[in-house]
């Protein structure tokens, strides 16, 4: 019989170590693909860089220039490097990924929760890990998707 797979998104502000425990945890049951998202520390990034901190919209952070693109790239990489050696520090063997993909040779930054979207039909079950202060906002948005669950820590 297959192992079920999971997908699992989490916030990059959600990262504790109660969050790979419970990861730990679904890891026995499941084949795992761990998307780690960055929002939060691309805007500290740009900020820092001199970069404008716009606001995003549904589709996630829209970038102007190469720079803005390489700077976000990089963020979201140190996030996947941080969270694989957390995961495997604790014995969790598990895919992780960015919110990116590549169409071409054209490097696409996707939001998050449009990421759960796309991997929504090859998943058995998913999972939307953020903080408690956005979980209503998540559950409200993840609502018409009967294999999404939203968690909060």
């Amino acid at each position: 019989m297959l192992r079920k797979n999971c997908f699992i998104k989490i916030s990059g502000d959600a990262t504790s170590d109660d969050v790979l425990n419970w990861i730990k945890k679904l890891s026995q049951e499941y084949f795992l693909v761990v998307c780690v998202g960055g929002g939060t520390q691309i805007n500290e990034a740009f900020a820092k860089a001199g970069l404008p901190v716009v606001k995003f919209g549904p589709l996630g952070r829209e970038t102007s220039n190469l720079q803005e693109k390489q700077l976000a790239m990089d963020t979201l990489e140190k996030n996947r490097a941080e969270i694989q050696n957390r995961l495997d520090d604790i014995g969790v063997h598990a895919s992780v990924v960015i919110p990116a993909i590549e169409i071409g040779s054209v490097l696409c930054h996707v939001n998050g929760d449009q990421f759960i979207l796309a991997a929504y039909h090859g998943f058995d079950i998913l999972y939307a890990v953020t903080t408690k202060d956005r979980l209503e906002k998540k559950k409200a948005f993840f609502a018409p998707y009967k294999k999404i669950q939203v968690i909060g820590f």
